[in-house]
């Protein structure tokens, strides 16, 4: 590879057909004979829910996966991808949900290293050289001379995509690229790249589950449902109605539980100050100050990494706080088991089958976590009775529409969205005073979450102060009465959703 040539020129950008694919995993048919059809210069979506078949897909036309049935055709002719070097030889190449930078090196030496020719030896006064000329023709910049550790998410997320762009890979696979990005970073990353497309200097096959992306910046879209083709079209005409049906089929949706009104806005949850430590030192969270009201849900924004989890952590007892105090009600509490019965504080932890169940436990023994040393399941103060806990655990399953083959199925063996489901049904099943949720969809089906998102509102209804961590802004515009954005382990913005904007709350989230 020639390193100072221009890799964007115009009318270069390829075309990419795969036909057929089929691939088969044991019992498991993950591609069903599976069609998509990307033009040149196109700005392509690739929509499905979890466990569609998109990430099978684009693995198998990257080759990580060799497909058992199907070809792949560039510009109309079948080419043979038996690996990822193989697609990096014909110009494809893929930006990952995870970086695949190297923390340690500079932005420079990213580059330089990922080519299959580099030399042993290095001149890096010439590759420096190259590199500039290299930069001028790219439409966004990083430091060149910054190591990657210390660049923000949205600047490794522009340097992974311009290495591809440096490695002339000109039809780009992206997997959900703006998921690390602030709203602003995700639309000018997404324009500049259209733009690129639009002159035909590359094309772009994009896996995403945000619609108003779509819309904005795609021209057309392939949609799979449980491994099958399930339609297409061109995004800018279709409706997002039309596209959902495709993802989801016959699903039945639960219908969004509607806000109301509440006059008796006392203040029920107080965050005053907390502090709490990194395990490698300095803080993970930072003089955090705020306040949530009986009937309100307070959404808390930001770009991943910026103190969200270890505040929900600190809030469950899962790490210490080194300074501050938790009220509620103006009492102050103790994130331990007698305190959350007391102040009738519940959650829903991120993750929760790894931080809020005993995967091995069954369904029922896990719903019965809150319930366990209290009548009718204990007696006499310690003896637990198996027919009140499995009955409870029955009432819950239907009442919540877990689908389990059985209360006595071990949690793990659950779909993610009955996961959240089952905890949910545990920790909603009592009066709820002060909620605590942390990314309670991620990853999951729209019929699982428009559910859980309806449970949320529900208990905000019922007069609960619901504290809403996501990192997904949509969700939090769509629930929160107020937003609060977390940026450097500290909160740096407050407002009410109808006195902000989805761009406002974004430069915030990128520290300005």
């Amino acid at each position: 590879m020639n390193a100072i040539a221009p890799v964007a020129a115009v009318g270069r950008a390829p075309s990419l057909q795969a036909v057929g694919m089929t691939k088969i995993f044991g019992p498991l048919v993950a591609l069903d004979d599976v069609s998509i059809n990307v033009p040149a210069g196109a700005f392509h979506a690739l929509l499905g829910e979890n466990g569609a078949g998109k990430s099978t897909l684009v693995k198998s036309i990257m080759g990580f996966y060799a497909a058992d049935k199907g070809q792949v055709l560039l510009d109309g002719k079948e080419v043979a991808i038996r690996t990822p070097r193989d697609a990096r030889a014909n110009g494809i190449g893929m930006v990952y949900q995870h970086f695949t930078l190297v923390p340690c090196l500079t932005a420079a030496e990213n580059l330089v290293i990922s080519r299959a020719d580099a030399p042993a030896v290095i001149d890096w006064r010439k590759e420096k050289k190259a590199l500039a000329q290299f930069m001028e023709t790219m439409p966004f910049r990083v430091p060149l001379d910054a190591q990657v550790s210390a660049l923000s998410a949205g600047e490794k997320q522009k340097l992974e995509i311009l290495k591809l762009l440096y490695l002339d890979q000109r039809f780009m696979i992206l997997d959900e690229p703006t998921s690390v990005l602030t709203p602003g970073e995700a639309d000018e990353v997404l324009g500049l790249l259209g733009d690129m497309a639009s002159r035909k200097e590359i094309t772009v096959l994009m896996i995403s589950h945000k619609f108003r992306e779509v819309k904005a910046f795609c021209d057309g879209f392939t949609v799979l449902r449980r491994g099958r083709f399930t339609g297409s079209g061109d995004a800018q005409t279709a409706t997002v109605a039309e596209m959902s049906q495709m993802m989801i089929g016959d699903t039945e949706i639960r219908e969004r539980a509607q806000r109301r009104q509440h006059n008796d806005k006392k203040e029920m949850l107080e965050l005053a100050g907390l502090f709490a430590d990194h395990a490698e030192g300095g803080n993970a969270i930072e003089a955090v100050n705020l306040k949530v009201h009986a009937g309100e849900i307070v959404g808390i924004a930001g770009v991943s990494g910026n103190g969200q989890s270890a505040l929900v952590e600190a809030l469950a007892g899962q790490r210490a706080l080194s300074d501050g105090a938790i009220r509620i009600r103006g009492q102050n509490f103790f994130p331990t088991r007698g305190d959350f019965d007391r102040y009738k504080v519940f959650g829903l932890p991120e993750e929760p089958l790894k931080n809020a169940t005993v995967p091995r436990m069954s369904v029922a023994e896990n719903i019965a976590f809150r319930s366990f040393d209290k009548p009718p399941v204990a007696k006499f103060g310690w003896w637990m009775s198996p027919g009140p806990l499995r009955i409870k655990a029955e009432e819950l399953i239907a009442r919540y529409r877990v689908k389990t083959t059985s209360p006595d199925a071990p949690i793990e063996t659950l779909s993610g969205g009955n996961v959240q489901r089952a905890v949910l049904a545990r920790e909603l099943s009592g009066d709820v005073d002060v909620l605590i949720v942390a990314n309670p969809c991620f990853g999951l089906d729209f019929a699982s979450v428009s559910e859980i998102r309806s449970q949320i509102m529900e208990q905000r209804n019922r007069g609960a102060a619901v504290l809403l961590v996501s990192e997904d802004l949509d969700e939090i515009l769509e629930l929160a009465d107020r937003v609060a954005v977390m940026s450097g382990g500290t909160i740096t913005y407050v407002s009410k959703i109808e006195d902000t904007d989805r761009n406002t709350i974004g430069q915030h989230m990128a520290g300005h």
